[in-house]
């Protein structure tokens, strides 16, 4: 065996080397990144870039305090953002960011802006540079790996959003073997939000993630469902009730008629995300901000 001999001015300088690794690593495991969201203070997120996805559509990039910093929002819960509507009063309403705290240093927020929409006017007026207030995270669901086999989704229009970021988390992470099944409707295949980014996601993991769309008013060839609002059918079809899966909706009061018909029970539905598709005015907002404080 052969004998390797050190100088001491050598091992001085590998120890101070060790050294130095362990209390960086031990830097990084204590020091955590902290989130920039603060469930009972409007916080500021100056808007970086908007990007119009269709004439009522448009993708909101808000910068973080550093390039590093985080919003610190668990998958599965949403944040609210105050505004002003045109008449000049308060408004807010809950929307789910299409990021994870994987993107560092901004979120980004798919918002349509519908033509009577009090928030929506806040969100249309917005120029790059304005600032958003922000307060969260809120929610009564949180998505963890292993808490279901799979997640039957309902999804209404806008009520995309919280699904798609629901979504995202479970098939970016390889430790995570849950199965997705979303049935998505709109009215139009233009009002459709993220359905190239679903696409993608239903053409890479096809053993995980299905996707099936239904539209109200369909184009001539067009393969998936139609009508106003998703059929008894249809659920049935793609989300058979099971004690190991859980069922998410965000969208009309219909689908909830569909799901009680169908028997499935209040135990595995979470359908506290309907309301973060609807504007909330001057009225409710101190209300619901006073509730906000309790949770």
């Amino acid at each position: 065996m052969e004998l390797i001999c050190i100088s001491p001015a050598e091992l001085l300088g590998v120890t101070v080397a060790l050294s130095l690794v362990g209390t960086a690593a031990a830097y990084l495991y204590h020091n955590k990144p902290n989130g920039c969201l603060n469930p009972e203070k409007f916080m500021e997120f100056k808007l970086e870039k908007k990007t119009p996805l269709s004439p009522n559509t448009a993708k909101f990039r808000f910068v973080l305090p550093t390039p590093t910093s985080v919003l610190g929002l668990p998958v599965g819960q949403h944040i609210i953002c105050r505004g002003i509507d045109s008449e000049g009063l308060e408004v807010i309403r809950q929307y789910t960011p299409i990021t994870l705290d994987s993107d560092v240093g901004y979120f980004e927020l798919v918002v349509k802006m519908y033509p009577k929409g009090r928030m929506s006017h806040h969100f249309r007026e917005m120029r790059e540079g304005d600032y958003l207030s922000v307060l969260g995270p809120k929610g009564n669901f949180k998505h963890k790996p292993g808490q279901a086999r799979a997640l039957g989704m309902l999804a209404g229009d806008s009520g995309i959003t919280p699904m798609f970021q629901i979504i995202r988390a479970i098939l970016e992470n390889p430790k995570d073997k849950t199965n997705v099944r979303l049935i998505y409707a709109s009215v139009t295949l233009d009002d459709m939000l993220l359905k190239k980014e679903l696409d993608a996601f239903a053409s890479k993991f096809r053993s995980r993630f299905e996707v099936y769309y239904v539209l109200s008013k369909p184009p001539v060839a067009w393969n998936g469902g139609t009508g106003k609002t998703i059929s008894r059918e249809v659920i049935q079809s793609f989300c058979q009730p099971a004690q190991d899966i859980q069922i998410l909706r965000c969208g009309s009061a219909a689908m909830a008629a569909q799901l009680n018909a169908l028997g499935y029970k209040s135990e595995i539905r979470f359908e506290s995300m309907e309301w973060s598709c609807c504007d909330l005015g001057h009225g409710v907002v101190q209300r619901i901000l006073r509730d906000c404080m309790r949770t």
